[in-house]
């Protein structure tokens, strides 16, 4: 006996619970796609920060090394004055 094409093998849902089922759908939708902004973002954020690493640090290599001075010792002499 052939198989009757209009029906589906899928239960029927009530009319709260495909309601419900809908928002859950939207709900994780948008869930979705703010987490994939917020990725998205992250990264944009990563690689602008390497960047601005990689700029110090070249900036910092370019640069002479400054001169230290060797700190100026008081005599004890006057101190004991």
């Amino acid at each position: 006996m052939p198989g009757n094409p209009n029906i589906s093998l899928k239960p029927m849902l009530s009319k709260a619970e495909s309601k419900s089922s809908m928002t859950t759908k939207v709900a994780r939708s948008i869930i979705d796609s703010e987490a994939a902004q917020r990725r998205a973002k992250t990264e944009r954020l990563r690689q602008a920060r390497i960047a601005q690493e990689a700029a110090d640090r070249e900036a910092a290599a370019s640069q002479p090394e400054p001169v230290k001075k060797t700190p100026v010792r008081k005599s004890r002499a006057k101190a004991a004055k």
